[in-house]
């Protein structure tokens, strides 16, 4: 290792440090060629490692769907840092650092980002920071992401659709038993009633918590709250966590039910 690098403890109880905790939401999209660097691999063994050095940030700057959105927290929070705990907390999960962030920064940096690929149709897009939307991952998936505007059309397309923005979102479960590298949980799926997004009652599922005995979470027991992201279990959420979790993720499910007019504005993640 050169000089700069730092490794974490992998205790149960450890906190886990803001560039590996973004390794852990970001690495599910990657290993399916999502976004991100093309290695998934090295990416995730620093996941693994709990190592965290320049070559870490590197690969995290890659990530042209959040990244952006990282850089505007911390700049708007007066965090000199996108990595900085707080700030990828704030994206993935949610924290108070979102309120800091005004409708003039919010779209300001939409307007940077999309308005030369949205073109014309920028303003549909705006709608979305004009309705509230705040930079958390979940507004990236229900109000920028284009799978929302395909659900209404009744097509076998919306069904896929449906499916795209709950396992690309960020999503809560409870452990209800660990089977060698995969985790048996109860978790809230999304709905569509052709009209509106809803979270369906609790049904179980099982996600990947390792590949060949190596995971992003070690220690994980029933009992656990974690956090999903595609098929894999990628966090554990304390109590504080999952209520604000909750809370970002009805917020944006509301402002696409009820204040959009043109929801998932833009074609491609990143």
């Amino acid at each position: 290792m050169g000089s700069g690098t730092q490794v974490m403890d992998r205790r149960r109880d450890a906190v886990t440090p803001g560039p590996l905790m973004f390794v852990r939401y970001a690495f599910p999209p990657n290993q399916r060629g999502s976004c991100g660097p093309p290695d998934s691999g090295t990416f995730f063994q620093y996941g693994v490692t709990g190592t965290v050095d320049a070559g870490l940030t590197e690969l995290a700057r890659q990530f042209h769907g959040a990244w952006p959105y990282l850089e505007l927290i911390a700049g708007a929070s007066g965090v000199p840092d996108p990595l900085d705990r707080r700030v990828v907390e704030a994206y993935w999960v949610g924290n108070g650092l979102l309120d800091r962030i005004g409708a003039r920064a919010m779209g300001d940096s939409m307007e940077e980002r999309f308005r030369r690929r949205v073109g014309s149709d920028f303003w549909k897009l705006a709608e979305s920071v004009e309705a509230g939307g705040v930079p958390h991952h979940s507004y990236h998936v229900f109000c920028i992401y284009p799978w929302s505007g395909l659900l209404g059309n009744g097509s076998k397309g919306a069904e896929y659709a449906l499916t795209v923005l709950d396992r690309c979102r960020i999503r809560w479960g409870r452990v209800m038993a660990v089977q060698g590298d995969q985790v048996v949980v109860e978790s809230q799926a999304l709905a569509f009633d052709g009209r509106r997004l809803s979270v369906a009652p609790p049904a179980k599922e099982v996600a990947v918590g390792a590949m060949d005995g190596e995971g992003l979470v070690t220690g994980l027991a029933p009992g656990d709250w974690v956090a999903l992201h595609w098929d894999w279990v990628c966090d554990r959420l304390s109590p504080t966590q999952l209520d604000t979790l909750r809370r970002y993720t009805s917020y944006h499910l509301a402002i696409v039910n009820d204040r959009l007019e043109h929801p998932g504005a833009v074609a491609r993640l990143d």
